[in-house]
């Protein structure tokens, strides 16, 4: 039967895989417990709650120490770690601190636009955002952080391949009216090829393009993040210097259910959430004005509630808007609901 000092021994060779050290030296193991049958059990101290990277690090743990003569079963529980362990783990790693953005970049506010589900048009919503703020007079730029499923440059009609390098690091494509936009589809030579990356190659990524791109000045950087609370949204919460999140959400109670997870996962992150914008809210009939939910009662206001924040917008169905999305027309968008939050972001960094 294995000693404690040779099971820690063996969880030493595993790794956080965000964190780049051990699950030892990070004091992630608690609980551990060897019962004469050469049964062991122990308790993983998670750095982010629900880290969709757990059940990859826990068979690592397994395995390492199965390898272990006179081991039996091996069982692994798990569990959040508190500030203090955080602080400590964090500290010691160093790897979380920011990437060092490029010194000829000045950003002004970095700002995520994040959803519970797909479906919800989070990706048109930040497209019309920074269009809004465009036309507001700020100069904008989008970082695509919806590594496996990039949509913005469709929406803005930028070509395949249009990311271009240079000594000095990479350069954006910019739309025709000056947008600027880094994207995974940007790199490929056809826009329907598939992009399998597995969670640190998403979260290296997204490094790379906070870290390495030519932003230049900017007054906002949108970033569009994938659906749920997946690899790329803690990459995003870990590396990039967000001001905050806008919620985007529609009136169904389902996705108000997986909208709600998000608010938990930055609740416990400390993220701040800045309004939650309802798209799809209505359908304002162009005859008579009358507006129909089409997709029944909205739940907006509980989930602004639940975050602590104001309902930004409700955004109407507008099939228009859809015709422009759908041909890479996005900056002809003129929506006074899109440039009324345009106002909330601008009014909030003040």
């Amino acid at each position: 039967m294995p000693t404690e000092t040779e099971v820690i021994d063996a969880l030493r060779t595993v790794n956080d895989p965000e964190l780049g050290r051990s699950l030892v030296d990070l004091n992630m193991i608690h609980n551990l417990t060897i019962t004469p049958e050469g049964d062991i059990s122990f308790t993983i101290a998670l750095t982010t709650p629900g880290c969709p990277l757990r059940d990859s690090m826990a068979a690592s743990a397994r395995a390492a120490v199965n390898r272990l003569p006179d081991v039996t079963a091996v069982h692994t529980n798990f569990r959040g770690m508190s500030e203090a362990e955080r602080s400590a783990a964090t500290g010691k790693a160093h790897t979380p601190q920011l990437p060092k953005l490029n010194a000829f970049n000045q950003i002004k506010q970095v700002i995520a636009v994040m959803s519970g589900k797909g479906g919800v048009g989070k990706s048109s919503v930040t497209a019309a955002l920074a269009v809004a703020l465009m036309r507001k007079g700020q100069k904008v730029g989008i970082l695509d952080a919806d590594i496996t499923g990039p949509s913005i440059p469709r929406l803005f009609k930028l070509p395949s391949g249009g990311l271009r390098a240079s000594e000095m690091g990479m350069l954006p494509a910019v739309t025709k009216k000056g947008i600027k936009v880094v994207s995974t589809n940007l790199l490929l030579p056809d826009e329907e090829l598939p992009v399998v990356w597995r969670g640190p190659m998403i979260s290296a990524t997204i490094r790379q393009f906070w870290g390495e791109a030519l932003w230049g000045k900017l007054d906002t950087l949108l970033v569009d993040l994938p659906p749920g609370t997946s690899d790329a949204a803690i990459a995003v919460v870990q590396n990039l210097p967000l001001a905050g999140v806008v919620l985007v959400t529609t009136p169904q109670e389902l996705a108000a259910m997986v909208v709600n997870k998000a608010v938990n996962m930055l609740s416990g992150l400390k993220v701040p959430i800045l309004g939650v914008v309802e798209n799809m809210s209505f359908f304002r009939c162009p005859d008579c004005g009358k507006e129909t939910a089409v997709f029944g009662p909205s739940h907006v206001d509980a989930i602004a509630k639940k975050a602590g924040v104001a309902v930004w917008g409700r955004l109407p169905i507008d099939p228009a808007l859809a015709e422009l999305f759908d041909s890479g027309r996005a900056e002809e968008i003129e929506s006074p609901e899109f440039l009324a939050l345009a106002d909330c972001l601008i009014q909030q960094n003040r």
